[in-house]
């Protein structure tokens, strides 16, 4: 559906905030889904290009997004007014878990993808970890979500020196209400850790494993993942994230032996 830009703003560096004019896609969305965004109709951007939603309300899609290529640097550039045309929602979203308290573990603009789940599930925890203070995103926004915000840097300049996981340790040995349920996504390095770690401490929880995609369907499987089948010789099996992710249960995720 063709969607108008009502703002296209910097938010920081290279990271930029859009919300489009888009009521169906909005009614529809929830924490997880994404968007296959045709940014125009010129020859050279003719695939779509994916972006988790942000926030969806009121009419109103939100998608926070980094400029890391062609097709992110021209959606940069265009103005209000300006229409694009969305697909979506698209994927298999989180799932909201009332019996427990969210625990949302994000890097860089992950934190994008698991936003929508302050509404849904106020109250929880969020660790957002990132390489810099420059790359972290929505720190206040949690706050001002009544989330319970705890922060890791690569280099040490805000919250803890070191990965966002290591931030895991502590909270755990915290008493709690409500079990946690983890909500994450981020690089797919720290996903993997994230998995194992999980695996390891017996913690339920969903991981949104964001790939390149290109017809975002499920049509031409160029955004593959490995998931656990241990009916296959080689215990795994290849699933679309576009479609039956990009959010999966994390004991589903194979992380090799």
């Amino acid at each position: 559906m063709k969607a108008e830009i009502l703002e296209n703003v910097n938010l920081k560096g290279d990271y930029f905030q859009v919300r489009f004019a888009a009521p169906e896609v909005a009614a529809a969305a929830k924490p997880g889904h994404f968007v296959h965004v045709r940014i125009d109709e010129r020859r050279d951007f003719m695939l779509r290009r994916p972006f988790s939603i942000k926030d969806a309300e009121n009419g109103v899609v939100t998608l926070l997004y980094k400029v890391v290529g062609k097709g992110s640097a021209a959606l940069s550039r265009l103005e209000k007014g300006a229409c694009c045309d969305l697909m979506g929602p698209q994927g298999r979203p989180f799932t909201p878990q009332p019996d427990h308290r969210a625990l949302i573990i994000v890097g860089g603009y992950g934190a994008a993808a698991t936003w929508q789940l302050t509404r849904s599930m106020p109250g929880g925890v969020v660790l957002l970890g990132a390489r810099s203070t420059d790359d972290l995103l929505l720190v206040d926004e949690y706050k001002a979500a009544g989330y319970d915000v705890r922060v890791a840097t690569n280099d040490g300049s805000m919250g803890k020196k070191g990965f966002v996981t290591e931030l895991i340790p502590e909270l755990m040995e915290s008493p709690q209400d409500k079990p946690f349920f983890v909500y994450g996504c981020g690089p797919k390095p720290m996903l993997m850790a994230l998995a194992a770690l999980m695996r390891k401490e017996k913690m339920e929880g969903e991981l949104s494993l964001d790939e390149i995609m290109c017809c975002g369907v499920g049509s031409c499987f160029g955004c593959v993942v490995k998931v656990n089948d241990e009916s296959s010789p080689d215990k795994f099996r290849y699933a679309r994230s576009c479609k039956e992710g990009p959010v999966f249960p994390a004991e589903d995720i194979y992380i090799g032996e």
